[in-house]
């Protein structure tokens, strides 16, 4: 018996990209929270908050893909998850409201809520992903957390010198949202009897929204200059 097949390899590089993506904001959150804790206890800092982190995230996503299951819901979510795709290309993303941490724990926590309230289109994204597979979900965190939390200087570096990584996770946000309308239990039979149009719903959607961001975002940064 095949317990990991290629889809289940697919769905996890899809969950890693897309959190490497998405959470580029969350690590700068880690950094401004422990920046006002003594030095000795940054690490700690880091540490304790990235592990609540993972645990309240891992929570609820678990919590997302149980409500995925109810009749309409995958269809919504992955409407939402085109308009999170077009709006990580589109949007520059603020982090100057964020207050530093001042203690060790008063750290962790801004660590932890602001990881939950920021990370909310990661949740949807990963449950979409995981398609009702909770090892996925647990593996997609544990893998891509850390090393956004870690790594972050080198990803927001790469992100700035290489754009095009932005729209690499664009397109799997969109591929992810057209596996989850095509997936809603009313629709699944249709598509199933229809595989031109699913696939074609697929390139349709991921065109489409690397098409549109781009074409906005270039008006967006002609009318600013």
């Amino acid at each position: 018996m095949d317990f990991f097949p290629p889809e289940f390899w697919s769905a996890l590089l899809a969950i890693v990209i897309t959190d490497l993506v998405l959470a580029g904001d969350n690590a700068i959150v880690i950094g401004l929270a422990a920046r006002n804790v003594p030095l000795e206890k940054q690490k700690k800092v880091i540490f304790w908050g990235t592990f609540g982190a993972i645990a309240v995230r891992t929570l609820m996503t678990l919590v997302v893909v149980w409500l995925l299951k109810i009749p309409g819901l995958l269809l919504i979510g992955g409407i939402l998850l085109i308009w999170i795709a077009f709006k990580l290309l589109v949007e520059e993303k603020q982090h100057g409201e964020m207050k530093s941490g001042g203690s060790f724990w008063s750290a962790i926590k801004t660590i932890i809520i602001a990881d939950a309230v920021m990370g909310l289109d990661n949740v949807l994204a990963v449950a979409g992903a995981a398609h009702g597979n909770f090892v996925l979900v647990v593996l997609g965190l544990l893998i891509s957390v850390p090393i956004v939390v870690w790594g972050s200087t080198i990803i927001l570096k790469w992100v700035e010198r290489y754009p095009v990584i932005i729209y690499i996770g664009a397109g799997v946000l969109a591929w992810t949202a057209s596996k989850m309308i095509t997936g809603e239990a009313f629709l699944k039979g249709f598509f199933a009897d229809n595989l031109v149009l699913k696939w074609g719903l697929s390139i349709v959607l991921i065109a489409g929204v690397l098409f549109t961001g781009r074409i906005m975002k270039q008006k967006k940064e002609q009318a600013t200059s």
